[in-house]
C-alpha cells in the first residue's frame, strides 16, 4: 500500500466557518440483485464503526459514480457501466432502479456519469445527469412524477430525459463527468480533454474547461466570456467540484505522469494544461499554479466535497482520501491522508457531503482498474471532521 508522500502547498491564513452533525446508521433492509450478480443493500444497523467512525451505507454496487441527494434524504446513485440510477431510501429499506438512461455507451472511461438535483427540486422536480453516448458526452435533465417524487415512503418515477447540452467530445479516457449546482444556482460541468490535449487551450471548444450554464443549458450573461459556456480553460480532466464557505469553487484535476492538482477557480482564468503540469511557469501570468499538487501515485483525484474548513478529496490510484484544511486565500498545513493503509477501502471515486452531516465516499473497485473485494463497491459514510 503506498505510503503518505510530500505534496506542494501555498499557505495562508484564517479557517472557513464549518457545518455539519452527527453521523446517522442505515437499518438492515433487504437487497437488490445487480446487473453483475452481487447485490445491493444498506449497511446494518447499529455496526462497528470502523477507522475513523466509517460506516457502510450500501454495499454491492456496480462500479458506482456519483451520488445526489434528493430533498426528502434519498439517494440518487449512478452506475457508469449499466447507465442505471438507483434510489436509496433514506432511513434504510433496498435500493431500487429508479431509471436506466436510454443511449448511455460505456468504454473505458466513459458512460454515466455525474448526477446533480436541480436546487429548485421542490417546483420544478429536475435531476441532471452527464452521460457519453454513441456520439458525444452530453447533458440530460428529467423530472421526477408522482405525488411523492421527494418522500422517501412512496413510489417515484422519471420522465423521459431531456438533453441541455450535447456536441461534448467523448472518448475512452478523459470524459470529465462532474456536474454541481453553485451556490448561484447556476450548473457547472467538468469536461476533460478526452486526450486530445489541444482542445484544452481552444476556447471555442468545450472540452478542457470547466463550464457553466443556466439550469436550461443557455449561457449566463455573466459568465466570463461573452456567449459562451466556458468558465475556465486549460484542464486535463477535472472530477472535482465543490464551493466552499465564501462561495468559491474549488476543482480537482488530473495530471498525465507528473503531478494532480487542487485548484482554486477564478472565472475567466487558464490553468495551463496541456503547457504546464502541476506548479510551472505561469506564462507572465497568463497561467494560474494550483494550490496542491500530488504525484499521480499518491492521488489520481476523481470527487470533492467540503465540510467545514475541510476539502475531501477522493483518490484513485492513491487508494485513500486526503484531507486538507482550506484557510484564507489557499491552504494550511500538510494534507492528511485516510481510508489508506490497512483501513484502506481502494480505489475512490466520489466524496459527496450528506444531509445528516456526514461525507459519504463512492468505492470504485469495480471499475476495471480496481481489486474488488467481497461486498465491492460500497459508499461508506464518515463523519464529519470538526472546524479546525
Amino acid at each position: 500500500m503506498l505510503c503518505a508522500a510530500a505534496v506542494t502547498l501555498v499557505l495562508a491564513g484564517c479557517s472557513a466557518s464549518s457545518s455539519g452533525g452527527a453521523p446517522a446508521v442505515r437499518p438492515a433492509a433487504a437487497s437488490l440483485t445487480s446487473s453483475g450478480g452481487r447485490t445491493a443493500s444498506p449497511g446494518a444497523q447499529g455496526g462497528t464503526a470502523g477507522a475513523n467512525g466509517v460506516r457502510t451505507v450500501v454495499d454491492g454496487l456496480d462500479a458506482p459514480w456519483d451520488v445526489a441527494f434528493l430533498p426528502s434524504g434519498d439517494a440518487l446513485i449512478s452506475e457508469r457501466d449499466s447507465g442505471r440510477i438507483l434510489r436509496l431510501p433514506r432511513g434504510g429499506d433496498r435500493p431500487s432502479v429508479l431509471v436506466t438512461l436510454p443511449g448511455v455507451v460505456h468504454r473505458g472511461e466513459s458512460g454515466l456519469l455525474g448526477l446533480a438535483v436541480s436546487p429548485t427540486f421542490a417546483s420544478d422536480r429536475y435531476v441532471y445527469a452527464y452521460y457519453t453516448t454513441a456520439t458525444d458526452n452530453r447533458i440530460v435533465r428529467f423530472r421526477l412524477t408522482g405525488a411523492s417524487a421527494s418522500s422517501a415512503a412512496s413510489t417515484v418515477t422519471a420522465s423521459a430525459p431531456t438533453p441541455i447540452l450535447t456536441g461534448l467530445a467523448d472518448g475512452v479516457v478523459h470524459n470529465g463527468g462532474r456536474i454541481r449546482f453553485g451556490p448561484d444556482g447556476m450548473l457547472y460541468a467538468g469536461v476533460g480533454d478526452t486526450g486530445n490535449r489541444g482542445l484544452a487551450q481552444n476556447r471555442e471548444r468545450l472540452n478542457g474547461k470547466i463550464l457553466r450554464m443556466r439550469p436550461d443549458g443557455s449561457v449566463p450573461a455573466d459568465n466570463p466570456f461573452p456567449g459562451s459556456l466556458v468558465y475556465s480553460l486549460g484542464h486535463r480532466n477535472v472530477q472535482g467540484l465543490a464551493w466552499d464557505a465564501q462561495g468559491r469553487l474549488w476543482a480537482s484535476e488530473f495530471g498525465q505522469d507528473r503531478f494532480d492538482e487542487i485548484n482554486l477557480i477564478t472565472p475567466g482564468a487558464n490553468y495551463g494544461w496541456p503547457v504546464v503540469e502541476g506548479t510551472g511557469d505561469t506564462d507572465g501570468g497568463r497561467f494560474r499554479n494550483p494550490l496542491v499538487t500530488w504525484t499521480t501515485a499518491e492521488a489520481s483525484p476523481s470527487g470533492i466535497a467540503i465540510r467545514g474548513s475541510t476539502l475531501h478529496v477522493a483518490a484513485l490510484k492513491g487508494q485513500r482520501l486526503w484531507e486538507v484544511t482550506l484557510a484564507g486565500a489557499g491552504v494550511q498545513g500538510q494534507p492528511r491522508a485516510v481510508l489508506s493503509g490497512s483501513a484502506t477501502a481502494g480505489r475512490l471515486r466520489a466524496a459527496v457531503n450528506a444531509p445528516d452531516g456526514t461525507v459519504w465516499i463512492v468505492t470504485n473497485n469495480t471499475d476495471g482498474r480496481g481489486q474488488p473485494r467481497p461486498g465491492d463497491d460500497r459508499i461508506l459514510s464518515l463523519p464529519a471532521a470538526p472546524s479546525r
